[in-house]
């Protein structure tokens, strides 16, 4: 934070030149989330009622702007794992209780240019290498110094470099679960419009530099390409996204590994109904431990199923076979927004071929106002990794 502190204010001057009318906005929003977990193998089920709220403002002034938030979360029913305390005979529900500053931002944006400085949060592409887990309630942060480029049209180079991670686990954080992860971290693209959709370059340099966090075994660089584009056919409208990545151990990782990571995914809309499916590889290296293809800064939470159990890559890998199919609508009486969806995901290792298990999930959300609601359920059926879980959900959203 004190190196966050030191870069904003070297640059508040430098806004405060070029200012103009001041304006400020106030942000907001809260969200109320009931978690229910049965997990095979532990004594009892996890029970989560857990609020959040943040708030803070957003004040503008020409093409300068600066924003400050902050949140708190509140565990009203606590019979779970939170993964720091309370008694781990009950299945984890990654939400302690906390208290931070989320983000502390100064940003300037001039056509082709923005740069923003501080607390932040990170999104690259889909989020499988760097997101900002917003499922979580406290989510994940970046101290961190990016720029966003655009010298041409059709041409955009993102770059980032984070020098402290503020992870999930707020500030009773310790150990393998720290509150925040320093280290120098670098994260790259550069992207290009084709008439087939973005085609892009990565680099995603992750440096954990913490001995406790698994002896810095997840420390990596991934280099690879990607291509997220779309197509209209008649009425509907097909979407599609091809990825790999080549990753090997960095910095001062003591492992020696090289692993693929290869992304097919297609959907359809067809202006209600939708489908689609996908095929996702985190390949192995040699059956050792963090070893395999590891994302330890992704949103996990929108990869390989809801019920979370490969959000660490197992040794021999996890190839994810899925298939979907949902309907939405634009509005149902009151509602907008209403959708329905179902998932299933078919899991096997990269090496030696076992069957890891398969999984459904299951979502209707809708929105009234400024409120969303939401049901997910996931249903884990273990072959030969983990166990049987199943996961439900009830959430609300409000935002100002």
């Amino acid at each position: 934070m004190t190196r966050t502190l030191i870069l904003l204010l070297a640059l508040a001057p430098i806004g405060a030149a070029h200012a103009r009318e001041v304006t400020l906005a106030p942000l907001g929003d809260a969200r109320l989330r009931y978690e229910q977990v049965d997990q095979d193998g532990l004594a009892a089920d996890a029970d989560a009622l857990t609020l959040r709220v943040r708030a803070g403002f957003e004040a503008k002034a020409g093409r300068w702007s600066a924003l400050i938030e902050g949140q708190g979360n509140l565990a009203i029913v606590d019979d779970y794992f939170d993964g720091l305390d309370g008694g781990a005979t009950r299945p984890i529900v990654a939400d302690p209780r906390n208290i931070a500053l989320t983000r502390a931002q100064l940003r300037y944006a001039a056509p082709g240019i923005a740069v923003t400085a501080g607390r932040q949060r990170l999104g690259f592409d889909d989020e499988r290498f760097v997101g900002s887990v917003g499922f979580r309630q406290n989510g994940q942060g970046f101290d961190a110094l990016r720029a966003e480029i655009s010298p041409i049209r059709g041409v955009k180079a993102d770059i980032a470099y984070a020098w402290s991670v503020r992870t999930i686990w707020g500030i009773d954080g310790a150990g393998a679960r720290q509150q925040a992860v320093s280290g120098d971290n670098m994260f790259a693209r550069l992207s290009v419009q084709t008439p087939v959709g973005a085609l892009g370059a990565f680099a995603y340099l992750v440096d954990q530099d913490e001995a406790a966090v698994q002896g810095f075994r997840l420390s990596s660089q991934s280099y690879g390409v990607r291509l997220d584009g779309g197509q209209r056919l008649g009425k509907a409208k097909l979407a599609y996204q091809l990825s790999y990545a080549r990753q090997s151990d960095w910095h001062r990782n003591p492992n020696d590994y090289a692993s693929d990571y290869y992304l097919a995914d297609i959907a359809v809309d067809f202006g209600g109904p939708r489908i689609g499916a996908g095929y996702e590889m985190l390949g192995a290296s040699n059956g050792a431990a963090l070893t395999s293809f590891q994302t330890p800064l992704a949103t996990g939470f929108k990869f390989q199923g809801w019920a979370d159990k490969f959000l660490v890559t197992p040794p021999d890998g996890v190839r994810d076979l899925y298939a979907s199919a949902g309907w939405g609508w634009k509005a149902v009486g009151p509602l907008n927004a209403v959708t329905v969806q179902a998932a299933y995901h078919a899991f096997r290792s990269d090496r030696a071929a076992r069957a890891y298990g398969d999984e459904i999930d299951l979502l209707a959300s809708a929105k009234l106002g400024k409120l969303t609601g939401s049901l997910r359920y996931a249903h884990y059926k273990a072959d030969s990794f983990a166990t049987d879980t199943d996961k439900l959900w009830l959430q609300f959203d409000w935002t100002l």
